[in-house]
């Protein structure tokens, strides 16, 4: 038997508008520890890892570790018939093909039950390493999406440059180009306001914007988004999720000699 009950519904909206322009199907790894997800889009340019702990939940059994397969545009049909204020049950059982989705209004005088269909989808789960990045840059999130919002108008892609005095955007296209540069600053009256860079060593890389939007879908998620760059390595954009979980995506760079190839996996 598995059951987790958030009481804030809206929350589950939000992380599936956030992952379904990225990855379409998805195991959903239920365990004691809380519930996760990874999966890549269909080009294995990106990958999604997301992780909520079973604290977030009230109350949370997950008597045997279960993977429940899902579609993201049919689950984000499913919780569009929820409300904002509602909570949101997720209940089902090993011998079970079908998920239920329990929402239930704040002043339980509505229950609404939707059963959604499991699929058996083959995912290959990839093991990220720890390791030390060249530079680290956190920064409001609206920021982030506003930069990579305005840049995709002239380009498809990004050129990010973290150096000792600060983080600097650049696209070019066919009618301009355009540039925007943040220094660190930490002396904001709110600490959501601020940007900070730890530099170990200053990158140059090149990402699509097209991807890049798509993360920023997340913003509603955390005020604040941690971008982590390494030479030569995908980088890490990360949205911390209050203090119950993270939702991270990974981007491969573009190759410097080929604007129109990207490495694959996120090693």
């Amino acid at each position: 038997m598995f059951e987790a009950r958030l009481l804030n519904g809206s929350l589950w909206k939000k992380i599936i508008e956030s992952i379904k322009d990225v990855v379409e199907d998805a195991n959903w790894e239920c365990s004691g520890s809380g519930i996760s997800l990874q999966g890549m889009d269909s080009s294995h340019v990106a990958l999604v890892s997301l992780h909520l702990k079973s604290d977030a939940f009230d109350p949370y059994r997950c008597d045997r570790n279960i993977s429940l397969g899902l579609s993201s545009t049919n689950l984000s049909k499913i919780l569009k018939c929820s409300s904002n204020d509602d909570s949101v049950i997720i209940r089902t059982s090993e011998a079970s093909d079908n998920v239920s989705f329990i929402f239930e209004s704040s002043n339980s005088e509505k229950v609404s039950q939707f059963d959604l269909k499991l699929m058996n989808i083959d995912s290959e789960h990839l093991g990220i390493p720890d390791m030390e990045y060249d530079s680290i840059v956190k920064m409001p999130s609206n920021e982030f999406q506003r930069i990579c919002r305005d840049l995709s108008l002239l380009g498809e892609s990004v050129q990010i440059a973290c150096t000792k005095d600060g983080v600097q955007f650049t696209s070019s296209g066919s009618i301009g180009s355009g540039k925007i540069s943040l220094r660190p600053n930490i002396t904001a009256e709110n600490l959501d306001d601020t940007v900070n860079i730890e530099l170990n060593e200053a990158v140059l890389l090149t990402f699509a914007l097209r991807y890049l939007n798509f993360f920023t879908k997340a913003t509603s998620l955390a005020p604040r988004v941690i971008l982590s760059f390494k030479t030569e390595h995908p980088l890490v954009v990360e949205y911390q999720i209050q203090d119950i979980g993270y939702l991270k995506f990974y981007l491969a760079p573009k190759i410097e000699d080929d604007d129109t190839k990207q490495t694959t996996t996120p090693d």
